[in-house]
């Protein structure tokens, strides 16, 4: 066994960023962070985010709002933030409060500016295989550390735990367009350990920590945990029990240092290419 650590794959793509950077002309890409509430998962990931756009160079503004904001309210606020000129791409937290429409507000958000695949126009584009759009940058994350490994996905029968709009079903699409065989599992799957132990690779992005241990996972196979989660140690763990999965896998995402690294990173490079135009 062998740990795939997202934080090594990130470096290389970090590197790739700061060449394109060097030559860029015009004004320094600028991120919008919109954020409803304080939800803890969204502040670390703000956090992560904005430590490593601005680390390569790059500007962050953050625009919060409290968790009780009108739908009117809000709405007029984003119609600002997305037709502000000086922000080249917009990462969204979702989802929104119950209160306010959030198809709605997807519906007037620039695709050009939407870098993490929320709108309708990008997940059409991920999904028919078309160029040009922006996939989640979760999901572009798991194929980066995919192709870091040097894994050939053509022909390898990979299995997703997780049907999720943000992980599951674009993930699934990602990996068909690089000829894998994909079953995509989820909580009403019938015998869900069987389905996974089929598996080359099992990408793992069910909600549910440390629910996936060896008893699901193949000899040899390669094992993406997406997830992230909080024990009752207070501590951070993923989908899979790295313990048990550890001694029959391959190669293993840990958490923390797994995809989440190479996640901040797909972010910047979608920052680049929406200011790139």
């Amino acid at each position: 066994m062998a740990d795939l650590l997202g934080t090594e794959a990130a470096k290389a793509l970090q590197e790739n960023i700061s060449q394109e950077l060097e030559g860029f002309i015009g004004r320094t890409p600028c991120l919008g962070i919109v954020r409803v509430g304080e939800r803890p998962d969204d502040l670390a990931y703000e956090k992560s985010a904005t430590k490593r756009i601005e680390s390569l160079g790059m500007e962050v503004r953050k625009f919060t709002f409290a968790a009780d904001i009108t739908d009117a309210e809000f709405r007029e606020a984003f119609r600002h933030i997305n037709n502000n000129p000086g922000i080249d791409g917009i990462l969204m937290f979702s989802p929104l409060p119950d209160t306010i429409d959030e198809k709605k507000i997807l519906s007037i958000m620039n695709p050009e500016k939407d870098i993490d695949g929320l709108t309708l126009t990008n997940q059409a584009l991920v999904y028919s295989g078309e160029p040009g759009g922006f996939a989640p940058c979760t999901s572009e994350a798991v194929i980066r550390l995919i192709d870091y490994a040097g894994i050939d996905l053509t022909g390898k029968r990979v299995t997703v735990v997780g049907r999720g709009k943000v992980i599951g079903k674009p993930v699934s699409m990602l990996l068909i367009g690089q000829n894998a065989t994909v079953t995509v599992c989820h909580s009403k799957t019938e015998n869900l350990r069987e389905e996974c132990k089929k598996a080359d690779i099992l990408v793992v992005a069910i909600g549910q920590a440390r629910m996936i241990d060896d008893s699901y996972v193949s000899d040899g196979a390669v094992v993406i945990d997406v997830g992230i989660n909080v024990d009752e140690d207070g501590k951070l763990c993923g989908d899979v029990d790295y313990e048990s999965v550890s001694r029959v896998a391959s190669l293993i995402t840990p958490v923390p240092r797994g995809v989440g690294s190479v996640t901040t990173t797909v972010l910047a490079q979608h920052l680049l290419r929406a200011a790139r135009g």
